[in-house]
């Protein structure tokens, strides 16, 4: 093996041998292979608090396999512990994390890395630092919470939030509820549905990064100790067989973590994450493109909260990734290679469903319907992201004037006092990435579906995030966004906009002369951002397009 961890003499790596001597290493480890252990552990997010555990196993089999493991930190922020306005969770943190990955990896010469993590942000970050600096990599993700029991059934933490507006309006009383909070949670894993968590966990299986089974994992369990020493023992074999991670990350395996996304009906947020990793790995394509066409053949196949009926325990009992990837298997890329050293067909080819509610099959999935699709036209000629099946069918076609917000609250209170109307485009911009650091337009679109009338009506277009469990004609992640100069930015109210779901469109009906006319006065807006935080100005001033992934544009 050529190491670039390899001992040189000189000024340089005397005072390292020194230093890493002093710590209390000896001769013989220090000329082993060195194995960064990328950890995100902390004592403040469920979803980590345990991988000090994992990490632990992890090295253990990293020295049984001749290497000499070290341990190193990222940030993991969780945004259910973060009070904070979530502006400052979902992007900014994630490229901040794949800037760490780059960085720690970079100056500690490390020879391969073995990266442990399970949360919304912090996965992804992981996986983009990764594509980055193209070493031997595995993933140990950190596995899913168990269910907590109240009142002699079991319950789900993320249920917990359905109780606040009933405490609030006295359906439930507080000491009731507080019992529920205190016993549905589990110490440790990621929320047991298929939050952006457990979703890129999956991906990052899917993609070939993590040893068979490990997305599907109970946080708790013996299994996922074993995982973490196998996957030490593992990083070894990639690193004497030069098996490094854009071997891994190819288009055929993006292809495949967009597969497996469609089929479990997963986090609507992975639309930026996986081009993110793709474009870290030098995949420069329409990732968008392929999420539209791939959601018109891969049906939903595993029966997963918030888009299904089971917990992740009901899913991990009935086979798990494996099982679901097993019967997705014909429309797979069978010979994408995977860490385990074999391919993924390989890897899945002895799984068994054990539950057939809950892990469909391709002839008898839980839904057909395209799930995702991507529309284009001058409002977005990078793409915008609709949920095609929560639309409602006589909203396929759509016209309607424009009802144009800079924000989300002038667009709440507008709705409240009656000022928006039946059939009316409403566009709520400036909530993209560089606009407001991908503000979710979620809140908006919930509070719309009390109006009925308005909601079977109005389109809602936005450049902002929204959640999967959105419905309606709501169209998000418009591309370019509006801070961007995308013409989101030139609408004014009033102006009529076309949206065509079949077809995959969408226009405002505007001459190509009077856009350009407009482009020239529009004045364009930016988050704003405290002098005193600088990171954040920083991700502003340096953001690409959503359609990209958000990484830094070049």
């Amino acid at each position: 093996m050529k190491l670039r961890s390899k001992w040189q003499f000189g000024i340089p790596s005397e005072a390292r041998r020194g230093l890493v001597h002093g710590m209390g290493y000896a001769d013989d480890e220090m000329e082993k292979p060195l194995i960064g252990i990328i950890n995100s552990w902390n004592d403040y997010n469920p979803g980590h608090v345990h991988l000090d555990k994992l990490a632990q196993r992890v090295k253990d089999g990293v020295r049984e396999a001749g290497g000499f493991p070290m341990e190193v930190q990222t940030t993991a922020l969780c945004d259910g512990v973060v009070l904070e306005d979530p502006k400052y969770i979902e992007l900014p943190s994630r490229n901040s994390i794949a800037d760490q990955v780059e960085m720690l990896t970079e100056s500690h010469f490390f020879d391969a890395i073995v990266m442990l993590n399970t949360c919304d942000s912090i996965v992804p970050g992981h996986l983009m630092g990764a594509a980055r600096v193209n070493l031997p990599t595995i993933v140990v993700t950190g596995g899913y919470m168990p269910m907590g029991k109240f009142e002699g059934k079991e319950a789900v933490c993320t249920d917990t939030l359905d109780y606040v507006g009933k405490v609030l309006s006295g359906q439930v009383s507080k000491e009731e509820y507080l019992r529920r909070i205190h016993l549905s949670h589990y110490p440790c894993g990621a929320c047991g549905t298929l939050t952006t968590a457990n979703s890129m966990t999956i991906v990052a299986e899917a993609m070939g990064l993590t040893l068979s089974g490990n997305s599907s994992m109970d946080a708790a369990s013996g299994e996922i100790l074993q995982t973490a020493y196998n996957a030490g023992k593992q990083i070894m074999y990639l690193l004497k067989n030069d098996i490094k991670a854009r071997d891994i990350i190819t288009p055929a395996a993006v292809r495949n973590s967009i597969r497996a996304t469609i089929a479990v009906a997963g986090s609507i947020n992975l639309v930026m994450h996986i081009p993110a990793i793709a474009q870290e790995a030098g995949l420069d394509m329409d990732w968008w493109k392929e999420f539209d066409k791939i959601s018109n053949s891969v049906p939903h196949l595993a029966s997963i909260r918030p888009g299904g009926k089971y917990h992740l325990k009901y899913f991990d009992l009935a086979g798990g990734t494996p099982a679901m990837l097993k019967n997705l298997l014909p429309q797979l890329e069978k010979d994408c290679m995977t860490v385990s050293g074999n391919t993924i067909e390989e890897n899945v080819k002895d799984a068994q469903v054990y539950n057939s509610d809950v892990i469909k099959t391709l002839d008898d999935p839980v839904e057909n319907s395209p799930g995702i699709g991507v529309l284009y036209g001058n409002i977005a000629e990078e793409g915008a992201i609709v949920k095609i099946a929560a639309v409602q069918p006589h909203l396929f076609k759509f016209r309607g004037p424009a009802r144009v917000y800079d924000d989300l609250a002038p667009a709440r209170a507008d709705l409240r006092s009656g000022k928006i109307k039946e059939g009316d485009a409403i566009v709520v911009r400036y909530l993209g990435p560089k606009g407001r650091f991908g503000t979710t337009a979620y809140i908006f679109q919930e509070e719309l579906k009390g109006f009925t009338d308005l909601f079977d009506s109005c389109a809602i277009i936005t450049d902002g995030r929204y959640s999967g469990a959105t419905s309606g004609l709501s169209i998000g992640y418009v591309s370019p966004e509006a801070a961007l100069g995308g013409n989101l930015a030139i609408i004014g109210n009033g102006d009529m906009i076309e949206i065509d779901i079949d077809k995959r469109k969408i226009n405002l009906e505007v001459s190509n002369e009077e856009i350009q006319k407009r482009q020239k006065t529009v004045k364009l807006k930016a988050a704003e951002v405290p002098d005193s935080n600088r990171s954040l100005r920083l991700f502003v001033n340096n953001i690409a397009s959503t359609a990209k992934g958000a990484i830094w544009k070049w």
